[in-house]
């Protein structure tokens, strides 16, 4: 079956919020004294309520109560400060031209909250053109590794999961998008590059490394998805 849409994950995938949002946390945990545990870190990323709470955590470690809504606003302005930074990633800009040419039918594929993804959209003069855009806005249950919006966004694109390929940079979002039986290209960030995203289809440092077309001519001729037939970094 031919493919005939592409389904990105947000952050880290399309722009790289990742680094920002660590590096704004090690900035305050380290105003404190102490480390960010960054193998709990990792948990985090491409999820919402995971059990790991940075700033619990961070206060456990000082031993004394925190101004919590002061830090968080600092923390978040600092975030905000430093993801205004970013562009599209390495290739996104060349895929999206290519998709348009094609005719193909693009998604946003998020657990972030919509307003969140407008506001970078709108940066990158990029907020038009998409076919559906569906985050878990706050919504756990929803939210990466569960399946949920991959099939959503499936739904709503009138696509079987056969005719799309899904682009994420995480273990929670690999999971999520193989769950709705969707093929997945993982493109890690300096994040989640040494993260485990052996669960993903086809890996890639970078989506400059194979153009779009030779990505779906082998989607649609099923090559083999062992080692040997992947790209890796």
């Amino acid at each position: 079956m031919p493919v005939r849409g592409l389904l990105f994950d947000f952050d880290g995938l399309l722009i790289d919020t990742e680094t920002p949002s660590r590096l704004a946390y090690e900035e305050l945990y380290r105003e404190h004294g102490h480390e960010l545990p960054l193998e709990r870190w990792a948990t985090l990323v491409g999820t919402i309520g995971a059990e790991f709470d940075p700033d619990a955590h961070l206060e456990e470690l000082v031993g004394r109560p925190l101004d919590q809504v002061a830090l968080a606003e600092r923390r978040r302005a600092r975030e905000f400060e430093l993801c205004d930074l970013e562009d599209f990633r390495p290739g996104i800009e060349e895929y999206l031209h290519a998709a348009e040419q094609r005719g193909l039918k693009t998604a946003i594929v998020s657990s972030s909250n919509t307003d969140w993804i407008a506001r970078h959209l709108q940066r990158l003069d990029r907020a038009n053109g998409w076919g559906v855009i569906v985050a878990a806005d706050g919504d756990v249950a929803r939210a990466k590794p569960q399946p949920d919006l991959y099939i959503e966004a499936l739904e709503r694109l009138g696509l079987q999961p056969s005719e799309a390929i899904a682009f994420e940079d995480s273990v929670n979002g690999i999971r999520a998008a193989k769950g709705a039986g969707v093929f997945v290209v993982a493109v890690p960030n300096p994040i989640t590059e040494t993260f485990p995203l052996d669960e993903a289809d086809l890996r890639l440092r970078s989506l400059q490394d194979l153009p779009l077309d030779e990505l779906i001519d082998r989607v649609e001729r099923s090559l083999p998805t062992s080692e040997s037939a992947r790209t890796s970094s």
